[in-house]
């Protein structure tokens, strides 16, 4: 009875050691072994044999590629306008042991690495040239960190910066001022149709005086060249000029009587006498 629990137990413990002994290791994964608490190696996928009660798998880490999401926070730019800003980084363990034992979490260290130093980047942009240099932006994040996750046995793949957006009392403060600027170009616009206007018009004024002069100058003449000929006809210097104011005066009259508004015609009462006048005066000579 006494050597059939010793070969039970015999068979328990082999087992238990076959099992601590035996690691399959899955596709996607590396395993650290310790051997008395120091590094010793890592299991790669497959079939591997550890020695029991002396070595141990310490930890499992994936070697696929990660997905690390960086927390939206807030960031004050050069001109001190408050934005919001949040991002995504990709990333793979291509060192197992340095991931464990360079850094307590690398996951952690790397998020808060990327949020302090997207930080900085953007503290030194103002808030166009952060809201339009997103590439840049990237770029710039992901040689940065490059050197710092190395260190930890990581690989940065990609940093997407996901949003860049003013916060609600930015967006309201440029929401005003987009509206100030609308209504100043109105402004502009409106004056500038006004004064363009008003040169029109002020041209237009312009050009009628000086035709209106010029026909002035015309008539006045014209008026003399007549007359110039009346007086070489009639041989008179008072005679032509005072024919001539009278038939003016008599077209003016025809001319108010022909009007839609005129009531009343005045002729002066020594009308047909001076042009009896003149007509004798023509006669006689």
């Amino acid at each position: 009875m006494e050597v059939l629990n010793i070969v039970v137990l015999l068979v328990i413990a082999v087992i238990v050691t076959l099992y601590k002994g035996i690691n399959i290791v899955p596709q996607g994964e590396e395993w650290v072994v310790e051997r008395l608490g120091k590094f010793s190696r890592t299991l790669k996928p497959g079939l591997n044999i550890i020695v029991p009660y002396i070595e141990r798998v310490r930890q499992r880490i994936s070697t696929r590629d990660i997905i690390l999401d960086i927390p939206q926070q807030e960031v004050i730019t050069r001109d001190n306008a408050v934005i919001l800003t949040n991002a995504v980084t990709f990333l793979r363990v291509t060192k197992p042991e340095n991931a464990l034992y360079g850094v307590e979490d690398f996951k952690l260290a790397i998020q808060q690495l990327v949020m302090t130093t997207l930080r900085s980047i953007l503290g030194e942009m103002s808030l166009d040239e952060a809201l339009s240099n997103r590439e840049h932006i990237k770029s710039k994040l992901k040689d940065a960190i490059i050197d710092d996750v190395a260190d930890w046995g990581v690989t940065v793949k990609s940093v997407e910066i996901q949003d860049i957006n003013p916060s609600k009392s930015m967006q309201a403060s440029m929401e005003r001022q987009a509206a100030a600027e609308r209504e100043r170009r109105a402004i502009e616009t409106t004056a500038e149709g006004n004064k363009n206007a008003a040169i029109l018009e002020a041209d237009g004024k312009l050009a009628a005086a000086e035709r209106e002069a010029k026909a002035q100058i015309t008539l006045a003449n014209a008026s003399a060249e007549a007359i110039r000929m009346i007086s070489e006809n009639i041989q008179d210097k008072e005679l032509p000029a005072m024919f001539l104011l009278g038939d003016r005066y008599i077209n003016s009259l025809e001319k108010i009587s022909q009007s839609s508004n005129s009531k009343f015609v005045i002729y002066p009462a020594d009308l047909q006498g001076a042009v009896k006048g003149m007509l004798g005066n023509v006669f006689k000579k």
